[in-house]
């Protein structure tokens, strides 16, 4: 399956969400930057709030793009063990990166919420979603910062690697996914345009859902 890009990814990942059980009290929360694309337009399908949660990689020194874990707002955090005894990581090191990427998770929260506070989680199906997983280290650190109030959790991407989804879906209570390709390369190799998406973007997409669920008519 290839997609013409984000929005368009999201439109069919909501045809897929929207058939779930328990959405009566569903919220959708996009993982920033590029899920926040795919989250929205699947929000917007199935008349859902929508947020974000930030969640950011903790890199390995020798090779930044490879994660020894992730941490989420809230602190929550989700290691690789395999990659941690690989690269001999040690305990200072996951500490010292751990306040590097809280301290940028932070920033970004002040600067994409303003005066706007999070949604509540507790007690509702919460819809995680990116738009793509490949070892799927930040969405593990999603899902933890979400289980401890979530009545369900539901992650939802539009293409993954096999095993990935077969290890998140341990953890959670249901996990949709488009396509699980394999052999599985890269997330962007199932995208026609995968520009980044930026702040800009973001903050866009985050007024644009908060007016549009602020003048929905009452249930």
């Amino acid at each position: 399956m290839l997609f013409d890009d984000r929005s368009d990814a999201g439109r069919t990942l909501a045809r897929i969400v929207a058939t779930l059980p328990n959405l009566n009290n569903a919220i959708v929360l996009g993982l920033p930057r590029g899920g926040v694309p795919v989250a929205f337009e699947v929000a917007q399908a199935c008349r859902m709030p929508f947020d974000i949660l930030l969640a950011r990689k903790l890199g390995v020194p020798q090779c930044r793009e490879l994660a020894f874990g992730a941490v989420a707002s809230g602190g929550a955090l989700a290691l690789n063990r395999e990659v941690l005894r690989e690269f001999r990581i040690s305990k200072d090191l996951i500490r010292s990166t751990v306040r590097q990427e809280m301290a940028e998770i932070d920033r970004r929260e002040q600067e994409y919420r303003g005066v706007y506070p999070r949604l509540s989680v507790e007690g509702k199906t919460v819809i995680l979603v990116d738009d793509g997983l490949a070892t799927g280290a930040t969405m593990k650190a999603a899902v933890r910062a979400v289980r401890p109030q979530a009545a369900n959790v539901v992650i939802a991407v539009p293409v993954a690697a096999p095993s990935t989804c077969v290890d998140l879906a341990k953890i959670v209570d249901n996990l949709v996914c488009a396509a699980a390709p394999d052999p599985f390369d890269a997330v962007g190799r199932f995208y026609i345009d995968f520009k980044p998406t930026t702040d800009d973007d973001v903050l866009a997409l985050l007024a644009k859902a908060r007016a549009s669920w602020q003048h929905q008519p009452a249930a």
